[in-house]
């Protein structure tokens, strides 16, 4: 392709055009906006996002609680709490002049799953099930019941109508889509094969039930009872047993909670870091909430790396520490030839036209023991300096790097609205770094001057 081909122009200018900016206030400020859910692959900054949200919502009037899912606890730290559990907490410290407030939570997985089963089983079932082995074992770790357990707790949320605005931090998953998928996995293990047989002997019930059991599941079990062992799979029928009446609550409120995500109302973020596979992930996403018909708000792109001296391009800044270091190639008086000896400029009293570098004289400069010492600092400054240059061509090589994947990604979604957050030097561990956080996603800008600049 020709450098002068209207093609290749077309393609430059689509990859160039600026993505959209996401306005976060505004989003942030309308009321009739009740979800935001932060989504995104893990270790992007999810959960730092989340809390930088609410309270930026908090101090702009409404009242907020973040729902968190990290077991870092950083959000508690953040926030100045000592711990936080299934309970919202109330946030001191945030600037209520305008008449919000600002909650926080964290999942308590476990203890979710056990309020389903109180608030919907009588007290012997509840019992019954609770001191299960198979169902402690369940709730504590089964694939999906994290992120299932994210969507009940968002449900209970909603249903109380306290909040103004619910801000939603995904579980640290594997990927981003593990938090779509809980429910209908969740809804596939109830309704699987292996529930339903296992079912079935209650469901017959009396003397029929028996006689099914005993000779229908007989070879069956038995496998089973060598895989699994014989008291786990009796926990596991157990199990069934008490939880039947409770399987289609289970699916009821998945279907209810997945409708309230797609409602109006519900806004989603995915967040992302500049890097290929983040944004990989990201795109996936995008393309996955499009096809659920769910509400996508737009895209933060966190951690973005900036650069005061972006004029200085990287090829210009290696091209000047090569001549620091060796001074030799270009830039000198004479050149190379300024180096060598000639008849008409021999340093040689005797006038030889040998060359200087053919036989070597230990009378010449170049040998003379106080050279080295003599240019000693000039050098040590001049190797400070290409290595200051070195490290400032690759920061603009991570810069171009960085446009290049955001572009791919803008070129491929352009209807997504993006925000940017700078790469700051340290973890955010207080209320002013969230509310600085806080700042840049409203204005889009990755680089602002430091509180009291």
């Amino acid at each position: 392709m020709s450098p002068d081909d209207p093609a290749r122009h077309q393609e430059s200018a689509r990859r160039l055009t600026p993505a959209r900016v996401l306005d976060v206030d505004r989003l942030l400020e309308d009321p009739r906006n009740r979800i935001v859910v932060c989504c995104g692959s893990g270790g992007v900054g999810k959960t730092t996002t989340a809390a930088a949200l609410g309270l930026r919502a908090a101090e702009r009037g409404r009242k907020v609680v973040v729902l968190t899912i990290d077991p870092a606890r950083r959000l508690a730290q953040s926030m100045g709490i000592d711990s936080l559990d299934n309970t919202p907490r109330r946030v001191k410290g945030v600037d209520d002049s305008a008449g919000g407030e600002l909650h926080a939570m964290m999942l308590d997985m476990k203890r979710t799953f056990d309020e389903i089963v109180e608030s919907h089983a009588d007290p012997d079932r509840a019992a019954a099930i609770l001191g299960n082995p198979f169902y402690q074992s369940l709730s504590a770790g089964f694939a999906g019941t994290q992120e299932y357990m994210a969507m009940e707790k968002l449900g209970q949320l909603r249903a109380k109508d306290e909040w103004d605005l619910i801000v939603v931090d995904t579980p640290p998953s594997r990927s981003a889509l593990d938090f779509l998928d809980a429910p209908k996995r969740l809804g596939s293990f109830l309704d699987g094969k292996l529930i339903r047989v296992l079912l079935a002997p209650a469901k017959v019930g009396g003397r029929a039930g028996m006689k099914f059991l005993n000779v229908g599941m007989s070879m069956m079990t038995g496998v089973l009872g060598k895989v699994l062992g014989g008291p786990f799979l009796k926990d596991v029928q157990t199990f069934v047993a008490a939880m039947d009446s409770m399987f289609g609550g289970f699916r009821t409120r998945a279907d209810a909670t997945y409708k309230l995500l797609q409602a109006s109302g519900t806004a989603f973020l995915v967040v992302a870091a500049p890097e290929r596979d983040a944004l990989r992930e990201a795109a996936y996403f995008v393309e996955r909430l499009a096809a659920e018909d769910m509400p996508l708000a737009g895209l933060v792109l966190n951690r973005v790396h900036g650069s005061g001296a972006d004029r200085l391009s990287a090829e210009r800044a290696l091209a000047a520490a090569e001549n620091l270091e060796d001074a030799r190639i270009v830039d000198q008086n004479g050149g190379k030839a300024g180096l060598r000896s000639s008849p008409g400029n021999s340093p040689d009293p005797h006038g030889s036209s040998e060359p200087a570098d053919a036989a070597h004289d230990d009378s010449t400069p170049d040998a003379a023991p106080e050279a080295p010492d003599a240019g000693a600092p000039e050098r040590s400054v001049d190797a400070l300096a290409a290595g200051l240059l070195r490290l400032h061509a690759e920061r603009m090589h991570l810069l171009a790097r960085e446009q290049r994947t955001r572009d791919r990604f803008t070129a491929r979604h352009p209807e997504v609205a993006v925000t940017e957050v700078a790469a700051l030097p340290g973890d955010v561990h207080d209320l002013a770094g969230l509310r600085d956080i806080g700042a840049r996603l409203a204005t889009g800008r990755p680089e602002l001057p430091e509180p009291g600049a």
